[in-house]
């Protein structure tokens, strides 16, 4: 039985599945290699990891935008019968947090990048300049993108924190298949 790309009504195909599981890793690396690149004491170290944080911010912008669109045109697998009426209009919700989140988050690197004073240009993976948004540059502006990217960053892992948790819940404790069906794609049986 050949796995499917779309999603079925029990399970996620291909398409949901790899961008999930890409966008996560990038997500979480992003913030380890954020926390990480602030701390540095060698300022061309320092440099040369802003650089990749924001290419990999800008990569995740895309991908995010890509993994909605694919959302928006694909069937939402059924929640098992064992999730409770608070949980399923709780997950809609959480989603869509999520989802502001991994936008509001590169954007908002992308606007401070954009209002610095130091006007160094981005670089995405050193294949072309990233054109600045339209936005006035100033130190008070800087400073408060970078509390914006700072606050948005640390909310973020939050919610990516429980929304592990709900996952790992659904899975060792419940016993459903909600983790299972981001794991395992949709299968040309199930589109029947």
């Amino acid at each position: 039985m050949p796995t499917s790309i779309t999603n079925s009504t029990s399970r996620y195909g291909w398409a949901a599945i790899v961008l999930h599981w890409l966008i996560a890793a990038i997500f979480i690396g992003q913030f380890a290699l954020g926390f990480v690149m602030v701390r540095l004491t060698s300022q061309r170290t320092a440099f040369e990891l802003i650089q990749l944080h924001k290419s990999f911010g800008f990569l995740l912008l895309g991908l995010i935008i890509l993994r909605i669109a694919w959302r928006l045109g694909n069937a939402v697998p059924t929640l098992p019968r064992s999730v409770g009426p608070f949980e399923r209009r709780a997950a809609p919700l959480a989603h869509l947090a999520l989802y502001a989140f991994q936008i509001a988050l590169p954007l908002s690197g992308w606007a401070l990048v954009s209002v610095s004073m130091l006007e160094i240009p981005s670089m995405p993976f050193n294949l072309f300049v990233m054109p600045n948004l339209p936005l006035g540059e100033s130190d008070a502006a800087e400073s408060f993108w970078a509390a914006a990217h700072w606050y948005l960053a640390y909310a973020g892992i939050a919610l990516v924190t429980l929304h592990v948790a709900a996952a790992l819940r659904h899975h060792f404790w419940l016993r459903d298949s909600v983790l299972r069906r981001m794991i395992t794609p949709s299968s040309d049986r199930d589109m029947e």
